[in-house]
């Protein structure tokens, strides 16, 4: 019995003592924790989603800028981190502060863009600036911008609205610095601009389908090389930050179509659905750019399909975008599944430049009548017929390309500051 007893005590000190330590290790769990989220506090990090995580773009699933702020974890260090996707937001009025820049301070500015010196009446588009939902994008900083661009040379490469989006990028960074310490080549296809005090350049190659077309009408046919590229690739190797796009010229039909034959392997055909050719032909860029790009030291971007504005949203007339945040414009499905699909497949990280959805909303941004082509025409032809003739493809600068581009500047601020953190 009393042997009993003693057990009994024994086993009672274990149970009580069991008890104090793990009182003891939830405090001291809590306390070291405690300090882990001191020290986290007011700390933003920044970080890039891979094409494999759950953070996608809605509307797209491709992967997107994350934005988290480190002290949100005071609340629970397993609750799932704030992100901000930049492409998804809505435009806001803004006079004071947009434009940022005057077409007055680009010399270099070609008519089809010059809205302003072409005689539009309003200036009203130039006065939008776009807002993310959830975090503040950096505001466009042309001298903080070329000091990242320090010795790097920057090659954008594809159609004329990518080259509506180089003169934006050209222009933003000119109007920082003095007349004298820029210099410009242009000619009909190749657009380079130099800064001299940064050493650094930005250059444009012209190449709508990025592979090459050849031949021409008279001579047999124009046939379009699915498995080869265009001259851009000779030109544009050890860059350090690419942006390219195509996809325009792939839905030219009828008096617009550029080729009449595809090539690919050695094989010739007249016959092919587009969207297998296009499929081929990113095939080729992508194949390309895992060969020869180091990933460690040159950033690639893609930017999506610029959005057009004929009929019903076209573009004539218009001067305020569509406030309909709900309104998407249908879009052209299999260019931009396979451009998605491409990127996803490819070694090297592509960042996709959503510019899509946010430029939908901006009919009223587009150069309509106010173009250079429309110089060429009588004036009768354009008082009588104006909407047959306007341009809803391409942008009026200052305007929406220069949004394109403070985008890629927010993308490159966040990459520094996540390899920082």
């Amino acid at each position: 019995m009393e042997a009993t007893s003693t057990i009994n005590e024994k086993w009672r000190f274990c149970i009580f003592a069991c008890f104090v330590g793990s009182i003891t290790l939830l405090y001291c769990l809590k306390h070291d924790q405690d300090g882990i989220n001191l020290l986290a506090s007011g700390n933003i990090t920044i970080t890039m989603t891979s094409s494999n995580d759950s953070n996608q773009h809605p509307s797209s699933g491709m992967p997107f800028l994350q934005l988290s702020n480190a002290s949100e974890h005071r609340k629970d260090v397993n609750e799932k981190e704030d992100s901000c996707n930049i492409f998804d937001g809505k435009w806001v009025y803004d006079p004071t502060s947009s434009p940022l820049y005057h077409g007055s301070q680009c010399p270099f500015l070609s008519e089809q863009v010059s809205c302003q010196r072409n005689g539009r009446p309003d200036s009203e588009y130039e006065k939008w600036s776009w807002e993310a939902k959830g975090c503040r994008i950096p505001r466009f900083n042309g001298t903080n911008m070329l000091e990242r661009l320090r010795g790097k040379r920057v090659i954008i490469v594809g159609d004329s609205i990518n080259g509506n989006q180089w003169e934006s990028l050209v222009c933003l960074l000119y109007s920082t610095i003095s007349s004298s310490r820029g210099h410009i080549d242009m000619n009909i296809h190749d657009k380079i601009f130099r800064a001299k005090e940064y050493n650094c350049s930005v250059e444009f190659y012209w190449s709508p389908f990025l592979v090459q077309l050849e031949g021409n009408e008279e001579n047999g046919g124009r046939i379009l090389r699915l498995d080869k590229l265009s001259d851009w690739e000779k030109k544009c190797r050890g860059a350090d930050i690419m942006v390219f796009n195509t996809g325009h010229w792939w839905h030219n039909g009828g008096r617009l179509k550029r080729w009449d034959l595809f090539q690919y392997k050695g094989k010739v055909v007249e016959e092919m659905e587009v969207q297998s050719a296009f499929g081929m032909a990113m095939r080729t860029w992508a194949r390309w750019i895992d060969r020869n790009v180091d990933k460690t030291s040159t950033k690639v971007f893609f930017r999506s399909f610029s959005p057009v504005h004929y009929g019903k949203q076209r573009c004539y007339n218009q001067t305020q975008p569509i406030k309909d945040e709900s309104y998407v414009e249908k879009s052209p499905n299999p260019i931009v599944e396979v451009v998605e699909r491409t990127i996803r497949r490819m070694r090297t990280p592509v960042r996709y430049l959503n510019i899509t959805k946010l430029s939908q909303y901006r009919k009223d941004g587009h150069t309509t009548l106010n173009t250079i082509r429309q110089k060429k025409l009588p004036k009768a032809m354009k008082q009588r017929q104006p909407m047959s003739h306007d341009d809803c493809s391409h942008w009026c600068l200052p305007g929406v390309p220069d949004t394109w581009n403070r985008l890629l500047f927010a993308s490159m601020v966040m990459d520094n500051s996540s390899d920082n953190s």
